[in-house]
C-alpha cells in the first residue's frame, strides 16, 4: 500500500500523545477532595476559575462602574462531579446595567455549561492540574443583556503551593498560585444591524480573546498549622489572603492586542462547610472600568454537607 508523505510522522505524533495520556493516568493521586493537594487547601476565589473539580455551589456579587455603564451582577455557579476527577459546571448570572445616558437594562445572561477533568493531584508538591471547556450558550439569556451567539472556551487550569520550599524560607510556604489560560472563540464573527438614522447596515465584530488569569494567595491557615503557630485566633486562623489578576487580551478585530482586566485584593474565610470572601476590584485601565468595584462571595461545599448523597460523585 502506498503511504502518504508525512503519515509516519503523524503516527509517531499520535503515539507520543497516547504515551503522555497514559503517563498522566498513572501519576500518583493522593486526594480528590475539593481543593486539596496534600496539606494545601486551595480556596474558591472570586473571578479566577478553580483548578479543581468538586461538588459545590457559589453566589458571587459583582458591582463595578465600567467604561459605559454601572454593572451589578449576581453570578450563580454549581459544579457536580460525575467521576471523582471529572465533572460538569453550570453557571448563570442576573445582570443590572445602568448606562451613562440614564437608561437601564436587566435580565439573565446566557447559560454556561462546562466540563473539567482534574488529571493531576500531587500531594508532595501541592500541585493540581486540570483541563476543561466551557460553552456560553448564545440566545439563552435576555436579549438586552446576553449575546445571541455561543462562545467556546477551552482552558488549562493550574494550582501550586510553595509548601515544598526549604526550611530557610519557611515563611514563604503559605504562598500559592492558581490560574487559567485559554482562548474564547465566538461562533459568529460579527452581528449585522440596520442603523435607524442612516438606514445603512452596521456590522459589530465579535473578537476572539485570550483569558490569562491568576491568583496569588497567602494562607494564614497553612502558616498556623504547618509552619508556625503564631497564636492566631478565630476568625483569622481560617483566613486566606487572595489577590486576583483576571485578564483578557483581544486577539482579533479592531481591539487586537488590547488588554482588559482588574486587580482584586481580598480575603476569604474557609470553614468546614462554607466559605465567605470579599475583595476590591481595581480596573487596570479605562477599558476595564472607571472606579473601584467590589466582589462578595458565598460558597457551599456540597461534598462536605452531603457526602453520601448529592455531594458524592455519581460514578466511582
Amino acid at each position: 500500500m502506498k503511504r502518504r508523505p508525512g503519515s509516519s510522522a503523524t503516527a509517531l505524533t499520535w503515539c507520543a500523545l497516547g504515551l503522555v495520556f497514559m503517563i498522566i493516568l498513572l501519576l500518583p493521586v493522593s486526594s480528590w477532595a475539593h481543593g486539596f493537594a496534600g496539606k494545601r487547601f486551595f480556596p474558591t476565589t472570586f473571578q479566577v476559575d478553580d483548578p479543581f473539580i468538586s461538588d459545590e455551589f457559589s453566589v458571587l456579587i459583582d458591582r463595578i462602574k465600567g467604561p459605559d455603564a454601572k454593572t451589578t451582577e449576581i453570578d450563580i455557579d454549581y459544579s457536580k462531579r460525575i467521576l471523582p476527577n471529572f465533572g460538569l459546571e453550570f453557571h448563570e448570572a442576573y445582570v443590572h446595567l445602568k448606562n451613562d445616558d440614564g437608561s437601564t437594562a436587566n435580565g439573565w445572561d446566557n447559560l454556561g455549561i462546562g466540563a473539567k477533568w482534574q488529571f493531576l493531584t500531587n500531594a508532595e508538591h501541592e500541585t493540581i492540574l486540570s483541563i476543561g471547556t466551557d460553552f456560553d450558550i448564545g440566545g439563552t439569556g435576555a436579549h438586552q443583556i446576553a449575546d445571541s451567539f455561543t462562545t467556546i472556551s477551552p482552558a488549562f487550569f493550574f494550582g501550586k503551593g510553595l509548601g515544598d520550599l526549604p526550611e530557610s524560607v519557611k515563611y514563604l510556604r503559605p504562598f500559592a498560585v492558581t490560574g487559567v489560560v485559554g482562548p474564547n472563540f465566538p461562533t459568529r464573527s460579527g452581528n449585522a444591524s440596520i442603523d435607524p438614522d442612516t438606514g445603512q447596515t452596521v456590522v459589530e465584530r465579535n473578537p476572539t480573546t485570550l483569558t490569562w488569569a491568576f491568583s496569588v494567595q497567602y494562607s494564614l491557615m497553612y502558616l498556623q498549622s504547618f509552619v508556625k503557630d503564631i497564636g492566631l485566633g478565630a476568625p483569622f486562623n481560617r483566613m486566606i489572603l487572595v489577590t486576583e489578576f483576571p485578564m483578557e487580551t483581544c486577539m482579533s478585530a479592531d481591539c487586537k492586542g488590547k488588554i482588559t482586566g482588574t486587580v482584586n485584593p481580598g480575603v476569604v474565610w474557609a470553614g468546614k462547610f462554607t466559605e465567605f470572601g470579599i475583595a476590591a476590584q481595581i480596573p487596570v485601565n479605562s477599558r476595564s472600568g472607571r472606579a473601584v468595584g467590589v466582589l462578595g462571595l458565598i460558597h457551599l461545599y456540597i461534598d462536605d454537607l452531603f457526602p453520601k448523597s448529592i455531594g458524592a460523585p455519581i460514578f466511582h
